[in-house]
């Protein structure tokens, strides 16, 4: 019996129980996942006390991802670049942080939806945490260029020359996105949240595959995407499956058939 859980504030919202009990059966594994509300302050100490209760393993969501890369005690390449965890596995005394997060994203789009990311131009909107964990498994694909905007330029530069040493990439303010055409634009900003669209060209989606990390509901990126002849229109719930297929087989060494509960959430 693996020992799973979810750790965020607020919770009860989560798929996660869902969608590794659906892994745990397509794979013949027993798990016990659970959703665990840990107090705003006292991330450190939920998670210990669940270790201590014989957790293996568990994921991670707003806003606890930071508190998760330093309560880990060694980090994969994905969280070190990330700078934040949103999936640990107990290994002996070792606490050992990952992030999922862009390995997911990358998978909703290879496998999921049939797309070549090499020679690509991919524009990323925004240069907070949700940026930072995609970058580096994007920039394994080996796309032409990627580009980084976001409302403050200096912040996406700063980004972008973190993560120059892994593939051409660079940022500037929303102001400079140019009506050119790109292949894929990935949204990857809270302005979902807000019920708001950036100010960019509408142009620049134009045959355009747009991607935007949220899930749930057309969000207003998604509305304008449709509405300015995007080639393919996408939200993030394949992302939301896959980085958790890609949690399971950490925690596991077993492999779930994503599409599968893709679909199942779906129908």
């Amino acid at each position: 019996m693996y020992k799973l859980a979810v750790f965020g504030n607020p919770i009860e919202h989560s798929l996660s129980p869902t969608i590794h009990t659906l892994f745990a059966q397509q794979v013949g594994v027993k798990v016990q996942y659970t959703k665990e509300l840990a107090p705003i302050d006292a991330f450190t100490e939920s998670a210990a006390n669940f270790i201590q209760k014989g957790g293996i393993g568990f994921n991670i969501t707003i806003p606890f991802k930071i508190d998760a890369f330093n309560f880990a005690t060694q980090h994969t390449l994905n969280a070190q670049t990330a700078g934040a965890v949103n999936t640990i596995k107990v290994d002996g005394n070792m606490i050992i942080g990952e992030n999922t997060d862009g390995t997911g994203l990358v998978n909703d789009l290879t496998k999921n939806l049939g797309i070549d990311l090499s020679d690509k131009t991919v524009l990323i909107l925004g240069s907070g945490g949700a940026t930072r964990g995609i970058l580096l498994p994007l920039l394994q694909q080996n796309p032409a260029r990627t580009m980084v905007a976001n409302r403050t330029a200096s912040k996406a530069i700063a980004l972008a020359n973190d993560f120059a040493k892994y593939g051409k990439t660079c940022g500037f303010g929303l102001e400079k996105v140019k009506s050119e055409r790109v292949d894929v634009i990935i949204n990857a900003t809270s302005a979902s949240l807000s019920g708001k669209m950036l100010d960019i060209p509408n142009s620049v989606a134009n045959g355009a595959i747009c991607y935007d990390l949220m899930y749930g509901k057309a969000t207003p990126f998604m509305q304008w995407a449709k509405k300015n002849n995007a080639s393919k229109v996408v939200n993030g719930l394949g992302m939301l499956v896959e980085q958790a297929a890609a949690a399971f087989e950490f925690w596991t060494g077993k492999q779930p058939n994503a599409q599968a509960v893709i679909k199942a959430l779906n129908d």
